[in-house]
């Protein structure tokens, strides 16, 4: 079951990557936003990949803690 170690280490790795692009880009906005508008437009973009990267990085975790019982 090393393989699903793996596999889930890789997902964590690329949901913690989609955080970080997420708050990076919303820091940007909030430093360079005009109005306030333009920062909703933004943070509406931005909310629901954040809960991608979020559910991907779970369920990596989850994988990970299944592949080190089962193994």
């Amino acid at each position: 079951m090393d393989w699903l170690v793996w596999v889930g280490a890789a997902l964590s790795l690329a949901g913690l990557l989609g955080l970080i692009w997420c708050i990076v880009t919303v820091w940007k906005a909030r430093r360079s936003a005009a109005d306030d508008e333009a920062l909703r437009a933004i943070v509406r973009r931005v909310v629901p990949l954040n809960m991608a990267a979020l559910g991907l990085s779970v369920l990596g975790l989850m994988m990970v803690i299944l592949g080190i019982f089962l193994g």
